[in-house]
């Protein structure tokens, strides 16, 4: 395991230089890319479908809830504190964006009324889902600051209250000791970002310790990744590590691998400190090379379940499901990271990115036209060990997918995917 070298707390004048860092490392994206592989035809494609679906799923969804899956013919929704509520607003702007549809902007913002209450909401480490793939990605596009600043750092003050200096992590759970998840890498953009908004280094401070410690702790010498680590708040000492919604603690549950894999590659973004790109390409090393992947690189629902001995629990009905949700999320994760790397490095990475985008685009894991109600993609688990949520769509999955592809159309623009 790689020794992290300590980062200095940000200066002003150091904010600047990582926010002109990142747009530099963004800039070699505005000439197109030679190795390109999928068309604007397939792109445009895939959210001209993304578009019609997404309208069909508006006319299943209450008013005062957000959708979550499809399951048994019926619509499953969740009201705003449940973590995945930020994902249906964020997919409908990402299509506005693409389709200049203000019909989906209306709609995305009438969905941010009821969501709003969350900035104050101190019980879920999962704000960054919540308020920052929603209301941060209003901000991106319409530039209303008035509106949404303070929104969005009022939620930021709210997610920074979980986290505890001696053990130099933010806390996921209640229950537990003092449970920190891999999840937890995906809120650190709320925080980097909250920092550049609202001028205050706080926020960017804690998302890096935050970062340093899951590295230190998390991770395998094979840089996979355990869902869990239980830390003792009083002395920052490790209880245990676990997994939640893996096979077994020892396992490589692949949503997590993926969360770990694109919490990094922002980092890299937002620090320009190479560290965590090394960290980074190693995860990817371990994913894309894992003899466990599929050849369509839809992977499992945990790297080790096709090699489940008899005695485990999910052993004779689990071994074969594949997630969805964790290619959405490694392919928007990889189309990144294929800029921030050079030549045959960022090659392969952009290839397995067309990989997975093409799979997903395809049966049996996209949708037929007005089936599914609504959604966009299938076959995404959630937790087979807590019986939740296996083999149906799944809300974040169409919100990685969409990025993907709207990251991936960037590239065939010649834009920089980050404009700082």
């Amino acid at each position: 395991m790689m020794i992290v070298k300590s980062l200095l707390k940000p200066s002003i004048f150091a904010l600047t230089s990582i926010a002109m860092f990142s747009l530099a490392c963004q800039d070699q994206s505005k000439e197109q890319r030679d190795d390109l592989k999928l068309s604007a035809k397939f792109i445009d494609k895939q959210l001209d479908d993304a578009v019609s679906q997404i309208k069909i799923l508006a006319k299943n969804v209450p008013e005062d809830s957000l959708p979550r899956t499809f399951q048994g013919d019926a619509s499953i929704s969740s009201n705003t504190a449940w973590w995945t509520s930020g994902f249906y607003p964020g997919s409908l702007l990402y299509l506005y964006e693409h389709s200049g549809d203000e019909g989906l902007l209306t709609l995305a913002k009438s969905k941010l009324t009821i969501l709003e209450k969350e900035k104050h909401n101190k019980g879920t480490h999962d704000l960054g889902f919540m308020l920052y793939c929603s209301f941060g990605n209003t901000l991106r596009i319409t530039g209303d600051t008035a509106t949404y600043k303070d929104i969005l750092l009022t939620g930021a003050e709210s997610l920074i209250s979980r986290y505890n200096p001696t053990v130099k992590a933010i806390r996921s759970w209640e229950g537990w000791t003092y449970p920190v998840i891999i999840d937890n890498m995906m809120n650190l953009e709320f925080l980097t970002q909250a920092t550049k908004l609202g001028g205050d280094p706080k926020y960017y401070d804690i998302a890096v310790t935050h970062a340093n410690t899951t590295i230190k702790n998390h991770y395998r010498p094979d840089y996979s990744s355990y869902h869990v680590v239980d830390y003792n708040p009083e002395d920052g000492s490790i209880v245990g590590k676990k997994t939640a919604q893996g096979a077994f603690d020892e396992s490589a549950w692949a949503r997590g691998q993926a969360w770990g894999l694109y919490g990094y590659v922002m980092m890299y973004r937002e620090t320009g400190d190479q560290t965590y790109l090394d960290f980074a390409k190693n995860i990817a090393a371990f994913i894309l090379n894992h003899p466990n992947m599929p050849e369509d690189l839809v992977p499992y629902w945990d790297f080790n379940a096709p090699d489940l001995p008899d005695d485990s629990p999910y052993a004779a009905d689990y071994k074969t499901n594949r997630d969805v949700s964790t290619a959405s999320i490694l392919a928007s994760a990889l189309v990144e990271l294929s800029t921030l790397t050079d030549g045959e490095e960022s090659a392969n990475y952009l290839a397995k990115a067309e990989k997975m985008l093409q799979s997903l685009s395809a049966a049996p894991y996209k949708a037929d036209l007005g089936t599914n109600g609504g959604f966009i993609l299938q076959r995404s688990v959630g937790s087979i060990p807590h019986n939740s949520e296996i083999d149906v769509p799944l809300t974040y999955a169409d919100y990685y997918y969409i990025e993907a592809l709207m990251r991936y159309k960037l590239l065939l623009a010649g834009e920089p995917l980050h404009r700082q």
